[in-house]
């Protein structure tokens, strides 16, 4: 029981390394033509999780939180929002205190949202699902998932409608989360013409803003 609990530390002061490195890297390169999440191999069979915030014309009012596992959330769209107890806790960046843009768990998932000019969630009102707030998305994965493998798993049944709004700049909030865990393993979870597209492998190192992933990859690959 020692050793679990000495191992269960040890993940999450990782974790917390991880989101201090990717809060460091998002105050370093303020230049940057596009907001990137970049997932890096060590070399010593350990990652690093990094994003940059490029919105220079704007203050998006950044805090840390510290949540518990055991809390009672719902997507915050009203009486037809899914519910669900976090099972895990986690420590998060809040943009505008009103979504969590980064942060990771305690089993050290962790997760970066980034903006996509492209989203299309659906219509909530036709689409027969619960809704999830956008600004509460990354949030669900962080306090239901210990990795990335079982949070792909869990969003085959799309079990939600992603309902989107502005944020308080004007700018619609529309965006794209990509996921990675200890083990190197990674996944891009988007939604275009109201279907949830999932880029699942630990090849998809390295994510900017719009365009679509797949847009992405084939630039990448040119």
């Amino acid at each position: 029981m020692a050793q679990s609990k000495q191992s269960h530390a040890r993940n999450w002061r990782t974790g917390v390394t991880m989101l201090s490195a990717g809060a460091a890297i998002a105050l370093g390169l303020t230049h940057a033509d596009a907001c990137t999440r970049v997932l890096y191999e060590t070399g010593a069979g350990t990652y690093i999780v990094g994003r940059n915030m490029d919105w220079n014309d704007l203050t998006m009012e950044t805090d840390f939180w510290a949540f518990p596992a055991g809390m009672k959330r719902d997507g915050g769209v009203g009486p037809d929002s899914i519910a669900w107890t976090s099972k895990y806790g986690s420590v998060i960046i809040s943009v505008y205190e009103v979504a969590t843009s980064d942060g990771v768990n305690e089993k050290v998932l962790a997760g970066n949202l980034l903006y996509l000019a492209e989203s299309d969630y659906g219509d909530p009102a036709t689409s027969g699902k619960p809704g999830i707030s956008v600004g509460a998305w990354l949030q669900y994965f962080l306090d239901s998932y210990a990795t990335v493998a079982e949070a792909v798993a869990a969003m085959q049944a799309d079990p939600f409608t992603v309902v989107s709004a502005n944020a308080p700049s004007g700018r619609a909030a529309s965006v794209h989360i990509a996921l990675s865990d200890p083990t190197g393993d990674s996944a891009i979870f988007e939604y275009l013409g109201d279907k949830l597209v999932v880029h699942h492998g630990p090849q998809y190192k390295v994510m900017t803003n719009s365009l679509p992933y797949d847009q992405q990859i084939a630039i990448d690959n040119y």
